[in-house]
């Protein structure tokens, strides 16, 4: 195996290991617009556009996808999500 070969092949591998992951936020009768939309800017880091356009879709589609990344960063960003009421989950 050549050098070139051996270097593809570790690369390879540690893209499995560190798995793409979603932060989805669900739609819920309790939280206003406003307080969804400040939530992702101070929690996700969401422009006011971004965090405006995710509120729309989890209204009306019921859930979004609003961050993504490796479950590690993403993980203490849905413990706060949940902690201010709102439905999220890490898939």
């Amino acid at each position: 195996m050549s050098t070139q070969e051996e270097i593809l092949e570790k690369v390879d591998v540690q893209e499995e290991q560190t798995p793409f992951r979603e932060i989805i936020l669900y739609n819920d009768d309790v939280n206003t617009f406003d307080f969804v939309i400040d939530s992702l800017i101070k929690v996700c880091d969401h422009s006011p556009i971004q965090a405006e356009q995710c509120t729309f879709l989890v209204h009306f589609k019921g859930k979004c996808a609003v961050k993504s990344g490796e479950y590690k960063e993403l993980e203490p960003r849905c413990t706060k999500l949940l902690e201010l009421g709102l439905s999220a989950e890490i898939v």
